[in-house]
């Protein structure tokens, strides 16, 4: 799925890089921490979210002041500044019906407060990973001061050629990661910022609070958070659900803040979200024959189902591995998706029950 990117011009003149793929019901994603719309495109960390969400919405992001693509000279850092920023991005997209939007992290934050402002606009509020009080606003003393030594070695040591700066933060955001997608995510760190607007972005990332907010929210809201989570404890996802108003929970067995395209964990985020912006009620009672599958298609959309590998698949079919991953590829065309994950995801979406010999 192709990404197309470009620029928009805020108030204060600082240029703002935002992106979008696919199409279909509209999905926003606010800002959140660590992102480069190039870089995170195709990574091992990110490319299944941005694959899943492009593969099903028309997906609009883009990078936050101080980060990624964005001017890395960052001016004004609150919450009220991400909302403008997020308007900006959402008049530029030209969008005209209600959206979905989407709140990581801290993204969660910008997407309640946008969502307070803009009740209409707003069809469906996805938070995962999210808080309404930074570290500053809810912490004691122990985990305040830990959060300002982290804020400390952004500012002295992000750009150091050793990574071990900054793979303190890789080994919290996936701490289940494998090396490649560790050394990736230290990369990510380095091209993503500067240790100066690294700090400040920290720094005004603790001092979030939109507690008050919570109550006025009246978008339908789902809330994820993984319940091992090292970044943002799950005791904040729970004090989101239970103060929004008639807001649904989703618990995920992770300890990943950012979900791994292997956990199933990951599966289960994307059934709550299809399910939850009534993407699965879609077509929901088509048949496998009606996607103009060919039956060896479907024996291997059915085994692929039943979670076989591609070795297990080319046993059980007694075809070779690589006459599978060539049917897999023809299978995932016609499905609309790029990976394994998303293939189960789109069955479970549609009720689909593919037939292993039809």
């Amino acid at each position: 799925m192709k990404q197309r990117i470009r620029y928009l011009r805020t108030s204060g003149g600082h240029s703002l890089a935002w992106g979008e793929a696919g199409r279909g019901m509209p999905l926003v994603k606010a800002s959140t921490w660590l992102t480069h719309l190039e870089y995170d495109w195709e990574s091992p960390v990110w490319r299944h979210w941005n694959q899943f969400f492009s593969g099903y919405f028309r997906y609009i992001r883009h990078d936050e002041r101080g980060s990624g693509m964005t001017d890395w000279e960052i001016g004004d850092l609150t919450v009220p500044r991400w909302v403008e920023d997020q308007e900006l991005v959402v008049n530029a997209a030209g969008i005209e019906q209600p959206f979905a939007l989407l709140g990581i992290s801290q993204g969660a934050a910008t997407a309640i407060a946008y969502a307070v402002r803009h009740p209409r606009r707003v069809s469906h509020l996805i938070l995962y990973g999210g808080y309404a009080a930074g570290t500053y606003k809810r912490g004691g003393v122990d985990e305040i001061s830990a959060y300002r030594s982290l804020t400390e070695l952004i500012r002295q040591g992000w750009d150091n050629t050793n990574p071990v700066f900054r793979q303190l933060f890789t080994s919290r955001f996936i701490p289940e990661g494998d090396q490649v997608q560790i050394e990736w995510f230290n990369e990510l760190c380095r091209k993503t910022t500067s240790p100066e607007a690294g700090a400040a972005l920290m720094a005004a990332h603790g001092e979030i609070d939109v507690r008050d907010l919570l109550h006025q929210v009246r978008t339908p809201t789902l809330v994820l958070h993984a319940d091992r989570d090292q970044i943002t404890p799950i005791s904040e996802g729970r004090r989101l659900a239970s103060e929004i108003p008639g807001a649904l929970f989703v618990a995920l067995d992770s300890c990943n803040h950012v979900l791994l395209e292997h956990e199933p964990a990951w599966l289960e985020f994307q059934r709550a979200v299809l399910e939850f912006t009534g993407q699965s009620a879609a077509d929901n009672r088509c048949g496998t024959s009606e996607l103009d599958l060919t039956r060896r298609e479907q024996q291997i959309f059915a085994l692929l189902c039943d979670g076989s590998s591609n070795a297990s698949i080319a046993s059980t079919l007694r075809i070779s591995e690589q006459t599978t991953r060539n049917h897999l590829s023809h299978l995932y065309a016609k499905l609309g998706v790029h990976s394994r994950a998303a293939a189960i995801v789109f069955a479970h979406a549609h009720k689909l029950h593919p037939k292993r010999d039809p």
